[in-house]
């Protein structure tokens, strides 16, 4: 693949606020820790403090692969099981960092997104192992196993068209039986041509979604396949011993709430600088969580009480509750952050834009608790561009950042510019503004005070020759009408729903297509500090 690379700002699909973070714009530098540059990760080295319980982790992690990785006859081992256990070992040497990544559970891996963050993750730690030869670094996955918004993973868009499993779940949707997804299985296979025959896609979603009887152990399988051999590590923190290392600080931010107080602070802060805030705090920022059950943890009446049900806590109850069964406290989104920098020997997390936004909310609560903040790293964000896209591109002779401009923007500069005729007024409103400079003179010597009314004439009239240079163009269009639909063809191929292909596109068409060589293109031209938008053409 060819690659091209342009200025997240010259997209139009970056927030303010993640430009300012990569510009370096002084007003933020309060909100994160260290500049994401290998000068930053210099200065983190010689700072950074590991409290991870590395031996537990590495035992976690272990059982965690065991269960899900052919131990038993009932579901088949992981691929490259040597090279990610090689890894989990090596996550027991104090001179070893994590680089996370966390999602959700997305059917199919959902966007394409997905991927890239992953694929930024890995790219990184090489990245990182050349610059810092003697520290070791281990891409890791965080599973989002459990979030319960079980309608933001159930689907995914492939070509155009949307692949659904039909369910009604409740609960942590790690801890869904995906036995009720054959429907999308075929459907999902059927979309990309692989029904009837074998295929490695196929037989990785078949293998994935039918030998595991939890949502989490499924994509961990399917994630694994897709990355085990570049070493990744996926970890689900729906974990009793995890949890447990965590659990002082339950405890006490639940009864003392001070990740509201924190948090909120911060977010005013932000808000004067002109940032909107991603996600809001709550007083206990806990979900109650067992099978089939993810509800809030509220303080009411002199109680905690789990909304939706008779379960409730005094004071000393919940802190025996935290004590003896920690896993059933799931930590939201504000907090799931916090609790990763705990049980990781983590130095950055890569994460979209939204996400890098929010965690600067999130700063002043991991000072409060005394946990290093990690470097933020925007993931890499792509644009895969088919041949036969690619040759209408070059047909019409526009470039990479051509075709993130508005559609009709990019219509009226083609126009303009083959067009054999002059479509604009530019020559003419220039002899326009010498003439009124001279009624401005003459209204002048005459009477001071009607130079104004002669400059709102003046302004009235290059208003009129705008709107008359709007309709020559437009009028020109319709000459090359046939040629400017292939501008709307390629735009309604790129951004679907006038959107990033990246935010809508499962990764399936481009995977049939090439095979794992679609993943070692990403890696090979994702540049995780150099922060570019990439456009890779076949």
């Amino acid at each position: 693949m060819d690659a091209d690379c342009i200025d997240y700002k010259e997209t139009g699909f970056f927030s303010s606020t993640v430009t300012d973070y990569l510009d370096n714009v002084p007003e933020l530098r309060s909100f994160y820790s260290y500049r994401p540059d290998m000068q930053g990760f210099a200065e983190l080295f010689e700072h950074k403090k590991v409290t991870t319980n590395r031996d537990l982790l590495v035992q976690v992690l272990n059982a965690q692969y065991s269960k899900a990785g052919g131990q038993n006859n009932a579901t088949p081992a992981l691929p490259y099981a040597g090279i990610v256990n090689a890894n989990i070992r090596l996550l027991g040497a104090d001179n070893t960092y994590t680089v996370t990544t966390g999602h959700q559970l997305n059917i199919f891996t959902g966007p394409l997104y997905f991927i890239y963050k992953i694929v930024t993750a890995i790219k990184l730690c090489r990245q990182l192992k050349a610059a810092f030869p003697d520290k070791n670094f281990v891409p890791v996955y965080w599973m989002a196993s459990e979030d319960h918004d079980f309608a933001e993973i159930n689907y995914t868009n492939i070509g155009g068209k949307k692949v659904h499993w039909w369910y009604e779940a409740t609960g942590a949707t790690g801890r869904i039986n995906p036995d009720t997804m054959r429907q999308a299985i075929n459907q999902y296979k059927g979309v990309l041509g692989l029904e009837g025959h074998s295929s490695e896609l196929g037989e990785m979603v078949e293998t994935a979604y039918t030998k595991f009887d939890k949502l989490a152990d499924a994509t961990r399988y399917l994630v694994n396949a897709l990355f085990g051999q570049y070493g990744l590590v996926i970890i689900d923190a729906d974990d009793h011993q995890l949890k447990q290392q965590f659990a002082p600080i339950m405890e006490r931010d639940i009864i003392e709430q001070n990740s509201f107080k924190n948090i909120n602070e911060a977010i005013g802060q932000l808000q004067q600088l002109g940032v909107h805030a991603q996600v809001n705090p709550r007083e206990i920022n806990f979900f109650y969580l067992k099978d089939n059950m993810r509800e809030r943890l509220v303080f009411e009446e002199g109680r905690y009480s789990v909304l939706n049900t008779d379960i409730s806590f005094s004071e000393d109850e919940l802190r025996q509750e935290i004590k003896s069964a920690p896993e059933r406290f799931s930590p939201n989104v504000v907090m799931r952050p916090l609790y990763q920098e705990c049980i990781l020997p983590n130095i950055a997390y890569v994460g979209g834009g939204a996400e890098v936004v929010y965690w600067l909310e999130l700063k002043s609560n991991f000072d409060f608790y005394g946990v290093d903040f990690p470097i933020l790293i925007l993931r890499n964000s792509g644009l895969v561009i088919r041949k036969d896209t690619a040759a209408k591109i070059a047909a019409m002779e526009l470039n990479a950042a051509d075709i993130f401009k508005p559609t009709d923007e990019i219509k009226s500069t083609w126009v303009k510019k083959h067009s054999s005729h002059d479509l604009t007024l530019n020559e003419e409103w220039r002899e326009i503004q010498c003439v009124f400079e001279k009624i401005k003179l003459r209204s002048h010597k005459i009477d001071p005070t009607l130079e104004p009314s002669a400059a709102a004439v003046q302004a009235r009239l290059k208003h009129a020759l705008d709107n008359l240079e709007k309709k020559l163009v437009k009028a020109e269009k319709k000459n090359y009408h046939i040629r400017l639909e292939q501008i709307e063809h390629i735009k309604k191929d790129l951004f679907p729903k006038n959107s990033l292909q990246e935010r809508t596109e499962n990764f399936g068409l481009s995977y049939v297509k090439w095979g794992q060589f679609f993943i070692d293109e990403l890696i090979l031209n994702f540049e995780p500090l150099d922060f570019k938008f990439t456009v890779l053409t076949e």
